[in-house]
């Protein structure tokens, strides 16, 4: 297969790489970008393991081809670091970056939400785009918000209160 060569803005940076036309963003992001935060899990859009940002929506990277993203920002677990309490904004590289959490990641180690850790990045984009959108979310919107994520690990209960703490320190 010929590659194309794309530009993508991931985490605020623009990257300018070779990339097979049918390779899924997941792909991209995992193998061409080095930014593995983003985790393979059913590869089938079930799981939301591989959720990232694009343009503040969460969307499932390993469905989506990024040809078709244009100019849109993609935000990565990678991204959330040094970004701030609302999520805005994206680190720089080197030294500039920030070393400060999103509100979430910390509350999310807190709350012991992460026991294995592999849903764990999915999780966070998800809760970043709600609290986003709604920095006060109900124990039931967090619910709708983070149905698409599974987890294996901590029943969710965990979860909804490193998020619900992340919406009350924000």
């Amino acid at each position: 297969m010929t590659k194309e060569l794309l530009t993508l803005r991931v985490n605020g940076e623009p990257r300018t790489i070779a990339v097979e036309p049918h390779h899924t963003l997941l792909e991209v992001l995992r193998e061409e970008l080095g930014l593995t935060g983003t985790k393979h899990g059913c590869e089938l859009g079930e799981c939301g393991t591989c959720t990232v940002l694009v343009d503040g929506v969460p969307v499932l990277s390993c469905l989506t081809l990024p040809a078709f993203l244009g100019d849109a920002d993609v935000r990565t677990v990678e991204g959330l670091a040094g970004a701030g309490a609302q999520g805005a904004g994206a680190p720089g590289r080197g030294a500039e970056r920030e070393a400060t959490l999103d509100p979430l990641q910390t509350a999310f180690a807190e709350e012991g939400a992460a026991q294995c850790g592999y849903c764990t990045p999915g999780m966070l984009m998800t809760a970043r785009a709600l609290l986003d959108a709604n920095p006060r979310p109900s124990r039931a919107e967090i619910a709708q918000a983070i149905s698409g994520n599974l987890c294996r690990c901590t029943g969710y209960t965990a979860i909804y209160e490193a998020i619900e703490k992340a919406a009350a320190r924000s």
